[in-house]
C-alpha cells in the first residue's frame, strides 16, 4: 500500500520505506545529496527541471532497487559514474538530458539488461556510443545535441529489434566507407520491426539514399542537413505507414519519383533546402492525409501542378524559392484549411486568381512576394479576415488599396512594396487596430497620408519612395519615426526628422491687396 505526501515522496505504508521521490519542476538548487544513498528500498528518482548542479553522487550506486532515473533539465556536470550503472541493474528508464555531462557514455550501462529507454541529449558528451548497448534491447535511444563520432551504430542497431525511436542528431558521426554509404545503416533498421521514429540531423552524413530506406513501420524520418547526394529512391513509396519525411537541407540531386504517392498514409513532406530538380509531381495529389508540404529552396521548375487542390487536408505548403513558372492554378485554392500559403521567391506570372478569396480560413500567412505577378490588386483579398501576415512585395502589381482592406481585422503584417500600385491610401487603414507592420514602399501611391493611422500602434512604417505630398500628420506613431518611414517623397513636409518645414499659406485677401496696390502704381 502507497501513500503520496505533499512533499512528493511516495512510501510503502506497510514497509514504511521511501519508494518515489518526484521533485519535478520544484525549482531546487544546489547539489544532490549522496545521502540519498541511504533510501535503499527507492525505486522511482525523478529530479527533472530543477537547478541542481555539480557531479551525480557515486554514492548512489546503492540503489539497486532503482528503475527510473530522471534528472533532465539541469545544470548537472561531470561524467556519469560507471559503478551507477553496473551496481542499478534493475534501472529501465534513464534520462541525463539537457544537462552538462561530459566524457563518454560508461561501458558498463550494457549491464542494465531491461533497460528500454535511454535519453542522453543535449549534453556534452564524447567518444563512440558503448558496444555494451548491444547487450540491450532498447526501445527509445536519445543522444542528439552531443559530440558523439563514429561510424552510425549499424551493429547496435542489428541487435535491437524492439527498437521504435531512434534519435542521433547533431553529433560528429559519420556514414559507413569513409562517409560515402548509408547502406548498411538502413538496412541494419530493417531488423527494427517496430520502429517509427528515425532522426540523423545535421551530421553531415555523406552517401545517397539507399532502397533499404523504405522501412514498412517507419512514421517519422528526419535527415535534414547533411550531405546526402543523388536522387530519392523509388522504393521509398514503399514507406505506407509514414507520416513525416523530413530531408531538409541536404545535397540531394534528381527528382521527386512519381512512386512517391504510394506513401498513402503520409502527413508531412519535408524536403526543403537540397537540390531537387525538375517538375513537381501531379501524383502528390494522391496523398490524402497530407497536411503539410514543404518542398522550399530547390530548383523545381515548370508549373504548380492544379491537382494540388485536391488535398483537402493541406495545412501548411511552401513551394517559395524555387524557379516555378506560370501563373497561379485556381484550382490550388481549393484547399480552405490552408493555414499557410507561401509561393514567394519564384519567377510566377499571370494574376493573382480571384479565387484567393476561397482561403477566407488562412490564419498565419499568404505569402507571393518576389514573382513576377501582375494585374489588379485583388479586391477579394478583403475576404482573408483571419490572416495574420500578407506579403505580396517585389511583383507588378497595380490598381489601388481598396478601403474594404479593413475587413482583414487580424492582420499584423501588410508588404505591397515594390508594385505599381497608385491612388491614395484609404482612410479605412485606421481601422486595422492589430496591423505592427505596414510597408508599401517605391509604389505610386499619391495624396495625403492619412490621419487615421495615428489610431495603431505600428512598430513599422516605410511609406518612402512613392507621390505623397502635404503634411506629415503629427501625433500618435507618427512622432515616433523618423525621415527613413518617408523618403522619396518630395512633395512631403512636417515634422519628422529631416523634413522640410511646410510653409505657411499666404491669406488670399493679403494678397488681392498687394496685387491691387501694385496695379495703381504702374497706373
Amino acid at each position: 500500500m502507497l501513500f503520496l505526501s505533499a512533499s512528493g515522496i511516495t512510501c510503502n505504508k506497510q514497509h514504511h520505506r521511501v519508494q518515489e521521490i518526484n521533485l519535478s519542476g520544484y525549482g531546487l538548487g544546489g547539489k544532490i545529496s549522496p545521502f540519498l544513498s541511504n533510501l535503499t528500498g527507492l525505486r522511482h528518482l525523478k529530479l527533472n527541471e530543477n537547478h541542481f548542479y555539480g557531479a551525480i553522487p557515486p554514492e548512489l550506486s546503492s540503489l539497486r532497487r532503482l528503475t527510473m532515473f530522471i534528472v533532465m533539465e539541469n545544470y548537472l556536470t561531470g561524467s556519469l559514474p560507471p559503478s551507477f550503472f553496473s551496481n542499478c541493474t534493475n534501472l529501465l528508464v534513464i534520462d541525463a538530458s539537457v544537462n552538462n555531462f561530459t566524457g563518454q557514455i560508461p561501458d558498463q550501462i550494457g549491464d542494465c539488461p531491461d533497460l528500454w529507454s535511454l535519453n542522453l541529449y543535449n549534453n556534452q558528451f564524447t567518444g563512440e556510443l558503448p558496444a555494451s548497448l548491444a547487450n540491450i534491447s532498447l526501445y527509445s535511444l536519445d543522444v542528439g545535441y552531443n559530440l558523439l563520432s563514429g561510424e552510425l551504430p549499424s551493429d547496435l542497431v542489428r541487435k535491437w529489434p524492439d527498437l521504435g525511436n531512434l534519435y542521433l542528431s547533431y553529433n560528429k558521426m559519420t556514414s559507413h566507407d569513409n562517409n560515402t554509404n548509408l547502406y548498411p545503416f538502413f538496412a541494419a533498421l530493417r531488423n527494427c520491426s517496430n520502429l517509427s521514429e528515425v532522426g540523423l540531423v545535421g551530421m553531415q552524413l555523406g552517401g545517397r539514399l539507399p532502397t533499404s530506406i523504405a522501412h514498412p513501420t517507419l512514421r517519422l524520418l528526419d535527415l535534414q542537413d547533411n550531405h546526402i547526394s543523388g536522387p530519392i529512391p523509388r522504393e521509398i513509396g514503399n514507406l505506407t505507414n509514414i507520416t513525416m519525411l523530413s530531408l531538409t537541407s541536404n545535397l540531394l540531386n534528381g527528382t521527386i519519383p512519381e512512386e512517391i504517392s504510394l506513401l498513402s498514409m503520409l502527413e508531412q513532406l519535408f524536403l526543403s533546402h537540397n537540390f531537387l530538380s525538375s517538375r513537381i509531381p501531379a501524383t502528390l495529389s494522391k496523398l490524402n492525409h497530407l497536411g503539410l508540404i514543404d518542398l522550399s529552396s530547390n530548383k523545381f521548375s515548370g508549373e504548380i501542378p492544379p491537382s494540388l487542390g485536391d488535398l483537402g487536408q493541406l495545412r501548411f505548403l511552401f513551394l517559395n524559392n524555387n524557379l516555378l513558372s506560370g501563373s497561379i492554378p485556381p484550382k490550388l485554392l481549393n484547399c480552405r484549411n490552408l493555414n499557410m500559403l507561401d509561393l514567394s521567391y519564384n519567377q510566377l506570372t499571370g494574376r493573382i486568381p480571384p479565387e484567393i478569396a476561397e482561403l477566407r480560413e488562412i490564419r498565419i500567412s499568404i505569402n507571393l512576394s518576389h514573382n513576377h505577378l501582375q494585374g489588379l490588386l485583388p479586391i477579394e483579398l478583403s475576404k482573408l479576415e483571419n490572416v495574420l501576415e500578407m506579403d505580396l512585395s517585389s511583383n507588378n502589381l497595380s490598381g489601388n488599396i481598396f478601403p474594404q482592406i479593413s475587413s482583414c481585422i487580424a492582420v499584423t503584417m501588410i508588404n505591397f512594396s515594390h508594385n505599381n500600385l497608385q491612388g491614395q491610401l484609404p482612410d479605412s487603414l485606421g481601422d486595422l487596430r492589430s496591423l505592427q507592420v505596414f510597408d508599401v514602399s517605391r509604389n505610386n501611391i499619391s495624396g495625403k497620408i492619412p490621419m487615421s493611422l495615428s489610431k495603431i500602434n505600428l512598430t513599422f512604417l516605410n511609406l518612402s519612395f512613392n507621390d505623397f505630398n502635404g503634411m506629415i500628420p503629427s501625433g500618435g506613431i507618427f512622432n515616433s519615426f523618423t525621415n527613413m518611414s518617408f523618403l522619396g517623397n518630395p512633395s512631403l513636409c512636417g515634422v519628422a526628422s529631416s523634413r522640410p518645414i511646410c510653409p505657411h499659406k499666404k491669406h488670399w485677401f493679403r494678397s488681392r491687396k498687394l496685387k491691387d496696390q501694385e496695379e495703381s502704381l504702374q497706373h
